[in-house]
């Protein structure tokens, strides 16, 4: 036999030696065909997948169409543009119109396509799985694509969690980054697929107890109750399940957070989700904070990320601005919420996936112009507009809102009565570098003195009085030694 690529292939069994000579091929293994065929079926189904749906198919046939009756017409009667312009101003105007929607909808179609891709890959599991549900955009679109996976490999119906707290609905408060409580959308969604939900509710004694095992996951000061009841949140889903999807993730890569729209927050030269430097540097002493050069070092680390973003000769004066504060959203806001997911779970011994991370959605996304992020003038406008036919109408509109937090007064009083318990021991290490004023004024206006979000959207009064009470845990806790 004549050497394919210097290897001959024959039946001799007794011949196994290579380059140039003969070479024994023997039969695959049963598993190995298996494997093989499997691998083949689920070529065929992405392939299947990516093929070009029908409406984008007919759009991009009318165009071919106009633009060769235009180039036909222009060639035979020999006119000028000028003149075919006058005489069918519509075929001119149409052309593009169809461009313009041939990209708008293949973009769907692919980041569609890549959604769903990533979430089904994510689904695979030999433990109990289920989905995190608020009732928001991003986690209704995960259980969706969820349940429908269930549905169609013949699974029982999908289990979803929701985090709730006692007393919560009697006592929300609406405000510009939270406008409305999750219940009645995450009811919506149950309904419209039919899975399996289950609510797990906290009391505010054990928000309090638990800021402590927080802290000791995260090994430091984190965001207070926020982290507290996610950590209960997982340690209660253990029960049952031991890999959750979440919806984190595509407030950073879609566009979602309200910094990405505030002018205030685009012009701040600094982290928009921590504006209010003074504010902070108000809360050390004078003697700390005179050598804590706290706004240099900020000012440096923002310099710093903004020249590695590399901007497009083809994008806007808006789309570089925008990708400017995504790439600052991604590399610094994303991993600080990405830690604390995991380290809240994984203290549990529980599993959070998040499909939005998935780093082709994230790397194709980064390229769409922002006028089609932000479809419609819309906070992740183009997800909306993804998802339109396949969620209910209230979800696709419903504005964004940020992890619940509790909004029952017994928590205030709680993290009130703590912190002022430490601040009046004369040995507590918080004293020695906190501006005890300022920390007595906090108490003395529930919070209401100091006026922004300690962190993105979260942390008020309450969570900040709690936040400082893990600075005191921490600080008995590792004993760090401080040098002024």
């Amino acid at each position: 036999m004549k050497p394919f690529l210097g290897i001959d292939i024959t039946t001799n069994r007794k011949n196994e030696r290579l380059n140039g000579n003969e070479f024994l091929m023997l039969k695959p293994s049963e598993i190995l065909s298996q494997t093989l065929a499997k691998t083949t079926e689920q070529k065929d189904v992405i392939i299947q997948k990516s093929k070009m749906p029908l409406l984008l198919r007919i759009i991009k046939s009318i165009y071919l169409f106009l633009a060769f009756i235009c180039v036909s017409a222009l060639l035979r009667a020999r006119v000028s543009l000028a003149e075919a312009y006058h005489n069918a101003p519509w075929v001119f105007w149409l052309l593009p119109i169809c461009v313009i929607l041939f990209v708008l909808l293949t973009i769907c179609e692919k980041v569609k396509f890549l959604l769903n891709d990533a979430i089904t890959r994510q689904l695979v599991s030999d433990v109990p799985l289920c989905t995190f549900l608020s009732g928001g955009l991003d986690s209704s679109i995960i259980t969706k694509f969820a349940a429908d996976y269930c549905k169609k490999q013949n699974l029982p119906p999908l289990d979803t969690y929701s985090i709730d707290y006692v007393d919560n609905d009697k006592n929300f408060v609406k405000s510009d980054f939270q406008p409305n409580s999750d219940n009645y959308y995450i009811e919506l969604m149950n309904k419209n697929l039919h899975t399996k939900h289950h609510s797990i509710v906290i009391d505010t004694p054990e928000l309090a107890k638990y800021l402590e095992d927080a802290m000791i996951a995260r090994d430091m000061p984190g965001m207070a109750d926020i982290d507290s009841s996610l950590l209960l949140f997982c340690k209660n889903v253990k029960k049952e399940m031991t890999v959750s999807l979440t919806g984190e993730c595509a407030d950073e890569i879609f566009g979602g957070y309200p910094w990405f729209f505030r002018t205030d927050s685009l012009n701040s030269g600094t982290f928009p989700w921590s504006i209010a430097i003074e504010e902070r540097q108000k809360l050390l002493n004078t003697k700390i904070a005179s050598k804590i050069n706290l706004k240099d070092y900020i000012d440096f680390r923002y310099n710093e990320s903004l020249s590695e973003v590399d901007i497009l000769d083809a994008d806007s004066k808006e789309t570089a601005e925008k990708r400017k504060i995504s790439y600052l959203t991604l590399n610094w806001f994303m991993q600080t919420l990405l830690d604390r997911s995991d380290r809240m779970a994984m203290y549990n011994g529980f599993e959070l996936r998040v499909p939005f991370c998935d780093y082709r959605l994230a790397q194709y996304v980064w390229n769409i112009p922002w006028e089609m992020k932000a479809l419609n003038g819309r906070e992740k406008g183009l997800l909306r507009y993804i998802c339109r036919d396949f969620l209910p109408k209230e979800i696709v509109d419903r504005k964004k809102s940020p992890y619940p937090k509790t909004h029952n007064p017994t928590y205030l009083n709680t993290v009130k009565y703590m912190l002022s318990e430490i601040m009046k021991k004369p040995n507590a290490p918080i004293n020695y570098i906190l501006n005890k004023d300022y920390i007595l004024d906090i108490l003395a206006t529930d919070g209401n003195s100091f006026s922004r979000p300690w962190f993105g959207q979260l942390m008020t009064g309450p969570q900040l009085m709690a936040y400082l009470c893990q600075v005191n845990m921490w600080l008995e806790m590792y004993q760090p030694k401080i040098e002024i």
